[in-house]
């Protein structure tokens, strides 16, 4: 896990910078394991394993007495050193875009005398969080250290908020699961003066009044096939890394490659990696990342290295059936010359729900944890650098939502394709005959009601929502119940009446505050957005090999703001993720895809949970024995465990809810026995978040 940490006083001056970090009294206190890159009166840490060029510090000349004026980017970053410090002096005069317009994935601080500038992304990948200590502010790219820090306690209702309505951002507000510490949205950045913090956007905002001008389809997917390549780029021309050395090869096993050895004992392969899953989205990269030209080193300017081919790893779920064609797809793009085809076969051991016992505590409760040890056995046969396709549905797909913001612009006609596969998936039924129309409606009630009457319609449904949920079966039905402003999360149903109402609450508030409001469809999609980039910051933890670096190019800046820039007729045409990709790699050069390329895999992984619930069902009815989320009062721990056996037995419940309820109760058990904290020296803190070690009855966080 790696972060970095700092913070703004009031005070002039802490001390020297031999002994930062002071905490009033002249005591000290600075974090384990950590790296200062620059001292009083506002430090600033790097913690964790970062690789060295992970860390650039610019600064730039200023006249004796001027105010210090440095930047640091901490991440992959394919800005060269020229580009930061024009970045810099655009921060400068208050121009904060520029910091996040750079190709990569990276945080940017900026200090300019006092004033210190922390720049979030635009998916929430890279968060930041702050949190009021030492008569100023402290900010961090993670929450457990600033829970650490002011001795946090649980807050209960946030833990309510994440399991009802996980993709609403009305009711998670800008909390975390530790009260005191506070989460700024996506597409802010956080501006602390002398200890006082304000939080500013540093994306233009369209009108709702107007509808803004519909770029050229040709040209808006140019734009995404640029920042991708350049997202690809700036991960093939930064430096390589071993890994770290590991306990030596015991030498040959009887049915285990060299590959099969370094992987048992926990290596990445060196070089460059990606998946290759068969799906659209990884095959993209791989093939993006196998044949970009010009880079140094290359024979003929082509492929990742000097007689190098990219790694592309296959998972192959032999527990699951279903997923012949796409292997096959796999390994008909694995037949270029420039890739080396690697298939990681799993059965029993790999499925969701296994090992749970083991894995180390994340940042934040998310769904991933339930298959963390799924994707670290795939991920052990990667490479030191590794290309995922994770975040590129949530970003170049539409949200059901959006066919409210076409019928806003009067473009009705662009809703006969998509309501017609909506239609043709349902199948040759009488309830399909009636699917168009009941999507139309349910599209234009969206388009007409107003956001304080949407929050306000959802706060008084949601105490309900554990006895009228609805079963969400075929894509027609997913899809209806997108069409709102907000809508209960799958765990909604197992919850009790008082953590609902408790919700319901937080809405009604939500509703009243004054706030800008973007369309429906924009506004859906970019909370949900903000939700897998959330889920796939966890994974990394949880999934976490040593030496290794995951890359989500998809979940990029200048991916996310290329693609939103996509016209949304384009948008929600059936197959549009799979049609922008193939123009992407077109553009790119490469022509020659297997038939069938994009075709949607989401059954598989549906089937693979499911026989996972029922073949760890005893851990999992164990671990809800005397839940504590029962002792929070957010569950009965019988309604769980029944829910559990009939889910195990087949019955069509929501699977993704009953892995937020597993991988939150697994998260707070792992939590509350924790040894050690986040800080150290004389002044640091006496004890660690969730003060006490155990959780607190939810009576006593009432106010």
């Amino acid at each position: 896990m790696r972060w970095l940490v700092g913070w703004s006083s009031i005070a002039a001056s802490f001390g020297t910078v031999g002994a930062v970090g002071h905490h009033g009294e002249g005591r000290t206190v600075h974090p384990v394991g950590s790296q200062l890159l620059w001292g009083d009166p506002d430090p600033l840490w790097a913690v964790g394993d970062w690789r060295p060029d992970e860390i650039r510090v610019v600064t730039v000349a200023t006249p004796e007495g001027a105010p210090t004026t440095r930047l640091a980017v901490l991440g992959c970053c394919g800005a060269t050193d020229e580009q930061l410090r024009v970045g810099l002096l655009a921060a400068r005069g208050g121009a904060l875009r520029h910091l996040t317009a750079w190709p990569g994935s990276y945080t940017a601080v900026v200090q300019i005398g006092r004033r210190i500038t922390v720049a979030g992304d635009l998916a929430g990948a890279r968060p930041v969080f702050h949190t009021p200590w030492a008569n100023g502010t402290a900010y961090a790219t993670a929450a457990l250290p600033l829970a650490d820090l002011i001795e946090a306690q649980l807050d209960i209702g946030h833990l309510a908020a994440l399991l009802a309505c996980p993709e609403t951002p009305e009711a998670l507000g800008d909390g975390t699961p530790y009260a005191g510490v506070k989460r700024i949205p996506p597409g802010h950045a956080l501006i602390l003066r002398e200890g006082s913090r304000e939080i500013t956007g540093y994306e233009a905002v369209a009108s709702l009044a107007v509808a803004a001008p519909q770029a050229d389809p040709v040209s808006a997917v140019e734009g995404v096939r640029d920042a991708l390549v350049e997202a690809v780029r700036a991960r093939l021309t930064a430096p390589r890394h071993a890994p770290e050395t590991l306990p030596p090869d015991p030498g040959p096993v009887p049915g285990m490659g060299p590959a099969e050895r370094r992987a048992a004992r926990g290596a990445p392969v060196p070089g460059i990696g990606a998946d290759l899953s068969g799906g659209s989205a990884s095959a993209t990269l791989a093939l993006l990342a196998s044949g970009l030209p010009g880079l140094p080193g290359t024979v003929l300017g082509h492929g990742t290295g000097a007689g190098e081919r990219l790694l592309a790893v296959t998972f192959n779920d032999l527990s699951a059936q279903g997923r012949e064609d796409e292997m096959e797809r796999a390994r008909a793009i694995a037949a270029n010359p420039r890739l080396h085809h690697v298939v990681v076969a799993a059965g029993e051991e790999a499925l969701p729900y296994a090992s749970l016992e083991s894995g180390p505590l994340t940042d934040e409760p998310a769904p991933s944890l339930v298959v963390a040890e799924r994707h670290r056995r795939r991920l052990s046969a990667g490479s030191a650098d590794h290309f995922v396709g994770h975040g590129a549905r949530q970003v170049l797909d539409a949200h059901p939502a959006r066919l409210a913001d076409l019928l806003m612009d009067r473009r009705r006609r662009h809703l006969l394709r998509p309501v017609a596969a909506l239609a043709r998936a349902e199948g040759p039924t009488t309830h399909s005959l009636f699917v168009p129309l009941a999507v139309y409606r349910a599209a234009r009630r969206l388009a007409r009601t107003s956001y304080r009457t949407g929050l306000e319609t959802a706060a008084s449904l949601l105490p309900d929502a554990n006895r009228d949920a609805p079963d969400l079966d075929t894509p027609a039905d997913a899809s209806l119940a997108s069409l709102a402003w907000s809508r209960p999360g799958p765990a909604a149903r197992w919850l009790t009446g008082e953590a609902l109402a408790e919700v319901s609450v937080r809405l009604q508030e939500a509703a009243l505050r004054p706030a800008f409001v973007q369309r429906p469809g924009e506004a859906r999609a970019r909370a949900a957005l903000a939700r897998h980039a959330a889920d796939q910051r966890i994974l990394e933890q949880a999934a976490e090999i040593r030496s290794q670096r995951l890359h989500a190019p998809y979940l990029d800046n200048q991916v996310v703001r290329a693609a939103r820039a996509l016209p949304e007729s384009l948008r929600v045409q059936p197959g549009a993720r799979a049609a922008i990709l193939r123009r992407v790699l077109a553009g790119a050069g490469i022509h020659d895809l297997p038939p069938g390329w994009g075709t949607p895999s989401q059954a598989t992984s549906t089937a693979a949970g499911r026989i996972g619930l029922r073949t760890a069902l005893p851990e999992l009815i164990a671990l809800f024995d005397a839940p504590l989320l029962a002792d929070a009062g957010l569950v009965e721990a019988r309604v769980v465990r029944r829910a559990l056996r009939a889910a195990s037995e087949g019955e069509p419940l929501p699977l993704d809810g009953l892995a937020e309820l597993a991988s939150t109760e697994l998260w707070l058990r792992r939590l509350v026995t924790r040894r050690g904290t986040c800080w150290t020296g004389t002044a640091a803190p006496r004890q660690r978040a969730v003060a006490g070690g155990v959780v607190p009855a939810r009576r006593t966080l009432q106010p």
